[in-house]
């Protein structure tokens, strides 16, 4: 289902002019509007899917392999020592449609880590009531999907 004003499902529907570098029956990737670095690209599904953890199983593994085609093409096409690859789930997510931030990397580009100031854990104690926490949320999502 496509929101009216989702700006990607525009650009997919070829309604909106995007810079798109590649398209298959799965997604679109075109470059981003406010690149971090020249090169930057943006892989979405072509359904409209919001998050990351909306798109259905079957399409991880084309949307995963598009990622690396992607990778590799940026790398080569700009002549970068690395990539970046990105998904903002609603924090961050400028547009409420499912896409992957491919930016090339260079050292001392600029970029320092992440963006956004990193928090330790209290202690190991902290460290493992987060580990534990999640672990049993693993168990429980795959009971779920049995």
């Amino acid at each position: 289902m496509e929101p009216d004003s989702c700006i990607f499902c525009e650009i997919i529907a070829n309604d909106r002019p995007a810079y798109i570098v590649y398209q298959d029956a799965n997604s679109v990737a075109f470059l981003d509007s406010h690149p971090l670095f020249p090169g930057h690209v943006l892989l979405c599904p072509r359904a409209h899917y919001e998050t990351l953890l909306d798109l259905p199983p079957h399409l991880n593994g084309p949307i995963l392999s598009t990622t690396q085609l992607l990778a590799r093409a940026v790398e080569a096409a700009v002549d970068a020592e690395g990539t970046f690859i990105a998904v903002n789930n609603h924090v961050s997510q400028t547009v409420p449609h499912l896409h992957i931030h491919i930016v090339p990397r260079r050292r001392r580009d600029g970029l320092k880590g992440f963006f956004w100031p990193r928090q330790n854990y209290k202690d190991d104690e902290a460290k493992e009531a987060v580990r534990n926490a999640i672990e049993r949320e693993i168990g429980k999502l795959q009971r779920e999907n049995q």
